[in-house]
């Protein structure tokens, strides 16, 4: 009976904000989505004033997000809105707020875009290509769009001094972190000579959804910045190479020079010493089984050697 309430409970909470969405819209079902990790997602579907069936999805924003940008659910829709009108393929944004009552920790409604994460298993090179393809069309938009004040990101470079400043108590032997921080440290910040672009921030597999085969969106704008785009390269070329082994992340990243010709790449090396350290002290609560991690330190240990065999 309990249970029955709660339920109840959710799904007048789920249809008020339906309410703002979609004038006359109905609620028909909703249910929880799996994977997300910085965010809370929801899939709803409803029955529109037409008759007909429209699916949304709210993520909901965690705690560390919001204390990191109280703005962070106003910047996202704004800037999905930005790339959805320039012919990116991400989720058409609806609305941004806070879920209200005593539950203040913001949130962003989007369409909802039938896919899988991850690339086609089938064609891991060729997806891995089609990976490169989006972020150099990401790279293309001019930052000039970016005048509105809901618009400003932070800078990735700064985020960068930012967490080299946070020296932990016990940095992560078994990752090359020590190393990794004094090359840095050294070297920081880079003088690139690339000229800014709009950073996903995040960009890697699990962050994009796909459709017999083809890229159908790229989701989760909640770590977009601007900055050098070699940043979004060096980290999805790890990520890649991790998911999809490191044939696949060389490919990805031969077919995105290919496109952006006009980019210095020689900072590249100390951006992949950024992503290198961002899974410091943390691959091991991921709950990878023991084959899987044992795997993924010894392409961190290669990615972290070439790095710095190029630097040297």
């Amino acid at each position: 009976m309990a249970e029955e309430q709660t339920k109840r409970s959710e799904a007048e909470d789920w249809q008020a904000l339906v309410d703002h969405v979609i004038a006359g819209g109905r609620l028909l079902e909703f249910r929880r989505l799996h994977g997300g990790v910085s965010a809370e997602a929801t899939a709803l579907e409803v029955l529109g004033p037409d008759g007909d069936r429209i699916k949304l999805v709210v993520r909901k924003h965690g705690e560390a997000d919001w204390r990191r940008d109280p703005h962070v659910s106003s910047r996202e829709f704004a800037l999905t809105k930005l790339l959805h009108g320039q012919g990116m393929p991400v989720p058409k944004p609806h609305l941004a707020g806070g879920i209200g009552g005593t539950d203040e920790l913001p949130y962003i409604v989007v369409e909802y875009i039938e896919g899988a994460s991850g690339v086609d298993e089938s064609n891991r090179l060729g997806s891995a290509r089609r990976l490169a393809e989006a972020l150099a069309r990401l790279h293309r938009i001019d930052t000039g769009l970016l005048h509105e004040p809901g618009l400003r990101l932070e800078r990735q470079a700064e985020r960068v001094t930012a967490t080299l400043a946070r020296r932990p108590a016990k940095p992560d032997e078994s990752l090359d972190e020590p190393l990794i921080r004094r090359t840095l440290e050294a070297a920081w910040p880079p003088a690139s000579a690339n000229a800014d672009v709009i950073l996903h921030g995040d960009y890697w597999p699990g962050n994009t959804l796909w459709r017999d085969g083809a890229l159908a969106a790229v989701i989760d704008w909640e770590d977009a910045a601007i900055g050098d785009p070699l940043a979004d390269l060096a980290n999805a070329r790890l990520e890649i190479a991790w998911a999809y082994g490191e044939e696949a992340a060389e490919a990805f990243e031969e077919r995105y020079r290919a496109l952006m010709p006009q980019l210095s790449y020689s900072c590249l090396p100390l951006w992949e010493l950024v992503a290198a350290l961002r899974p410091a002290s943390r691959l091991q609560d991921w709950g990878l089984d023991r084959a899987t991690e044992d795997r993924m330190r010894a392409v961190h240990g290669r990615f972290v050697r070439q790095a710095l065999n190029r630097i040297r």
